[in-house]
């Protein structure tokens, strides 16, 4: 296990890269989201070697993102069933396929993530609960939350692209 920084492990996004980050993860939620629960279903559809796979659901089930059930006495076998957790993940998937489709896709989208009652295909958008707003680059800043370490604001100060003080005007 690689020694982590103390801005990897105070910043939530950090965090996260720890828990889903490596890519096997992520397709393995994607897979879970669209109903795989059984281990030789995701090693179907993935084409994942077994002890890979077997190391990313022990993980992702260790990091809550799984609940390993039974669902076979003899020989024993195991589902793995989304919890909360892992089903708040949905929307960065939907973000991840909504990019991909806009920068990766030269010749036109393969897959849409469309509404289940009509089939009208979705324009995911991260958004503002608030008012409803776009979250972009241009509009959002990173500020120092009631918990952050001394270190964590020092740095946080230190940041030109996200620090209104230290920013450009206009940018």
């Amino acid at each position: 296990m690689q020694p982590k920084s103390p801005s990897i492990l105070e910043c939530p996004v950090g965090r996260a890269v720890e828990t889903v980050g490596e890519w096997w993860s992520i397709l393995i939620l994607r897979d879970a989201f669209q109903g795989a629960t059984k281990f030789d279903e995701f090693s179907q559809s993935l084409g994942i070697a077994p002890n890979i796979l077997s190391r990313r659901l022990a993980h992702l089930t260790e990091s809550g993102m799984f609940v390993r059930r039974r669902y076979h006495e003899r020989p024993p076998r195991y589902e793995y069933v989304l919890t909360d957790k892992a089903r708040d993940f949905f929307p960065v998937v939907a973000t991840l396929l909504a990019w991909g489709n806009k920068h990766l896709a030269p010749k036109g989208e393969a897959i849409l993530l469309a509404n289940r009652h009509d089939r009208r295909p979705f324009n995911p958008v991260v958004v503002d609960a608030a008012d409803m707003q776009p979250i972009t680059l241009t509009n959002a800043v990173i500020i120092a939350g009631p918990r952050a370490s001394r270190v964590m604001r020092k740095r946080l100060t230190s940041l030109k692209a996200m620090n209104p003080a230290v920013a450009p005007a206009g940018d």
